[in-house]
Formats: structure tokens, C-alpha cells, sequence
């Protein structure tokens, strides 16, 4: 039987991975070390319909707290790994003890960058949402007829600006880009998004970012911009980005560079120590790239499964992503990085749409907005290589279908 295996972290990653090397009839013996006292559950809905109190944590949950016993998955909960010692193999725990390991998973995903102290980042009233903790501290202050400000107008943001109008809040997103989504989408998706958002009375204003938090008894009470204007806010939701939680890779020797650097396999330069999921930087068509996607976190997990229980087969990142905000499902198929062309194609049920990305000519990625037709054409075209007829994606009218082989 093989070493134990350590699993540092009890997110998606971390979950899929103990979970497919079970269901590969791997049996050895298996830690997973988890900072949270829950656990291990989905965290897209937390955002959501959690927060909306559609869902309570036992529906989050992977699987039952029976069944880690069943599998024998020893899991400490509430418990951090401190250090790492490659030379002697060995974990040290925030409890104390240490745990001495054959191979080591670290699936320590991201955290919310959050304003500083300095302009008002830690008045109350001030909200990033990492987990159910924080969702429950902010479903406390979603009340309607609040003011909310949303900071940063990525997917993060919007999100949260869809459940909080959706809650009967004021909402005002602020984005210091020229447009929202610019990092991670075209102007075109960013136009579609942006419609949807003020038809519903969200107050959008790109190229505006926050001076300043004022407050009033330790409390967020106004915001002022960069445009010269002060608003007066109830509270406010941070939505900025995330940081990979590397630090304790960068301690143990290993190479970083905003997030653990691991090649096809999943191996950082230790070969018996793996990333996996937001926190792993992965090679992507002559890239280093680290994708946010709950995709991402599974398929690598389980392709790092699988090597441990034997098998020799890379990872091979087809990127998919999805948000959902309001009545809108957008789901994204490929990387859209670095497109010079897009074609914007309504679809055939009302309120439908897709934006199809191309680079050099070749398809390289499509958004699809309550569109799931073109959503799983164009992700089947990009998993073959092909890239769809122009004079048929142009016509509304035309079956989708007749692009694909």
C-alpha cells in the first residue's frame, strides 16, 4: 500500500481528489487537513442562493459527514497545516502535531483581496465573501430599500449586485476599468452584461473607483469616488479578486508565482507534492495561466487521482466557466485571452445571445447568454479543434447543429 496521502485544504479541489482516488479503488491511507469546522461544501451558491436563504449549508455539502468515515478519510476539521518538511516528509499542524506523508495535495485555493484599513477596508459593514460565515453575516444586511455598493464589476461583483437588487436593495457598482469584465471578457459580453444589470436599475459607473470609506461610530456610512462624488451607502461588498493561498508552498521551497507553478501532471518541483485548483499554477498552450473555475479544481483533482492511483495521462485544461445573475445563465466555453475578433449571434429563443471570440481567425472561445445551443456547439468545437463556418454563424436563422461534424 502506498504512504499516506495529506491533503492540505477542504474545498472542491480537495474533495474531488479524495474522492475520485476512492472511486479508483485506491486505498491508502488518506488526511485531509481542513482550516474550516464544516465539512467540505460547494462554495458557487454561497454568492447565491445561499445568500438568498434558498439553500441551507446541508444542501451545500459533498457528501454526508458519514461518509468520510465510510471511506476512511480521516479529516481534521478546524485545523491548518503551519509548515511543510520536504526533507523529513512530514506536516506541521496548527493542534501540534505533525503528520509524516507519502505524497501531499496542496488544494489551498484563493482569498478575497479585501480593502485596506486605510481607506475604511475595516469598518463594519464592509463584506467579502469567502464562506458561509461571511454569506451569513451578509444575508443579516441584505434588507431591502439598503443602499449597497458593490466594489470591482468582475463576475464576483456583478453576482453579488444581482442578488442584492434581486433582494429589493439600491445597488451601485463601481469599476475603476473603463468597463466591467475587462480582464475576463470582450466589450461585447461586457455590453450585454452591463444592459442587464441597469435595465434592473443597478447605477453602473466604470472608470470610477473608491477614494475612500467614510464612517460614522465604526460603521461604512458613505463611500466617496474618484469622480468627485460621495454616496451614501448601508453597506458595502468587495468583489476585487482573490490571491492564491501560496505562502506555504513559497515557505516549503517551492516555486510560486501567484499561485503553486506545477507542470502537466500536477507535480510541483518536489515530485511528491501536488497543487490543484485555484491556488495551482498550470502550463495552458505555451502559457502559465491559474484558472478560478470550479471545471478547473474537479478535472485537475481528478487527473492528479489518477496519476497517484496509478496512470501516466497529463491534464489537459479545456476551460469552462458559468454566472448566474438574475434570470440569466451565462456559461463561457474556452479563453478568450488575447481575441482581436468577436460576432455577436442572437439566438433563437427571446433574450437569447452568444459572442463567439476568434484569434487570427480560429474560434477560441464563445459566451452564451440563456443560450445553451450555442453554448454546447461552440464547446464542442473548440474540444475538436474546428472552427465554425462564418457565413452559418452569421445567419440568426441557421442551425447551429450543421457546424459541428
Amino acid at each position: 500500500m502506498a504512504g499516506r496521502l495529506v491533503v492540505v485544504g477542504g474545498g472542491q479541489a480537495a474533495f474531488a481528489l479524495v474522492a475520485k482516488l476512492r472511486a479508483l479503488k485506491d486505498e491508502r491511507p488518506i488526511t485531509m487537513v481542513a482550516a474550516e469546522a464544516s465539512h467540505p461544501y460547494q462554495r458557487p451558491p454561497l454568492s447565491k442562493k445561499y445568500l438568498l436563504r434558498e439553500m441551507n449549508l446541508d444542501r451545500l455539502l459533498y457528501r454526508p459527514e458519514s461518509w468520510y468515515g465510510e471511506h476512511a478519510i480521516d479529516i481534521r476539521l478546524s485545523t491548518s497545516v503551519t509548515a511543510i518538511d520536504r526533507i523529513g516528509k512530514t506536516v506541521s499542524l496548527s493542534d501540534g502535531s505533525t503528520l509524516e506523508y507519502g505524497d501531499l495535495a496542496l488544494a489551498t485555493g484563493s482569498t478575497p483581496r479585501k480593502l485596506p484599513a486605510s481607506v475604511g477596508g475595516d469598518l463594519a459593514g464592509v463584506f467579502v465573501v469567502r464562506d458561509f460565515t461571511d454569506a451569513d453575516r451578509l444575508a443579516e444586511e441584505m434588507k431591502p430599500g439598503k443602499h449597497a455598493l458593490i466594489v470591482g464589476g468582475g463576475y464576483i461583483g456583478l453576482e453579488a449586485a444581482a442578488v442584492a437588487r434581486s433582494s429589493g436593495l439600491d445597488v451601485t457598482v463601481i469599476e475603476m476599468a473603463d468597463r466591467i469584465l475587462q480582464r475576463v471578457a470582450s466589450a461585447a459580453t461586457s455590453n450585454l452584461v452591463r444592459n442587464i444589470h441597469t435595465t434592473r436599475g443597478v447605477d453602473i459607473r466604470e472608470g470610477a473607483g473608491l477614494v475612500r470609506l467614510v464612517g460614522t461610530d465604526g460603521r461604512v456610512t458613505a463611500a466617496e469616488l474618484t469622480d468627485g462624488t460621495t454616496i451614501p451607502v448601508d453597506l458595502v461588498i468587495v468583489g476585487i479578486g482573490v490571491v492564491a493561498n501560496d505562502a506555504l508552498a513559497r515557505e516549503a521551497g517551492l516555486e510560486v508565482a501567484n499561485g503553486i507553478v506545477v507542470d502537466c501532471f500536477g507535480r510541483t518541483l518536489d515530485s511528491h507534492v501536488y497543487a490543484m485548483g485555484d491556488c495551482a499554477v498550470l502550463p495552458w498552450k505555451d502559457m502559465r495561466i491559474r484558472l478560478e473555475s470550479v471545471q478547473n479544481a474537479v478535472d485537475q483533482a481528478e487527473a492528479v487521482a489518477a496519476l497517484l492511483a496509478g496512470g501516466e495521462a497529463p491534464y489537459e485544461p479545456k476551460p469552462w466557466f458559468w454566472s448566474d445573475q438574475y434570470d440569466v445563465k451565462l456559461q463561457i466555453a474556452g479563453f478568450g485571452l488575447g481575441h482581436d475578433e468577436t460576432v455577436v449571434r442572437a439566438g433563437q429563443r427571446e433574450g437569447s445571445v452568444s459572442v463567439w471570440y476568434f484569434m487570427g481567425g480560429k474560434l477560441i472561445a464563445v459566451d452564451a447568454l440563456n443560450d445553451a445551443k450555442a453554448y454546447v456547439t461552440g464547446k464542442k468545437l473548440l474540444d475538436l479543434g474546428l472552427t465554425p463556418d462564418r457565413s452559418i454563424l452569421d445567419d440568426p436563422q441557421a442551425d447551429l447543429k450543421t457546424l459541428l461534424p
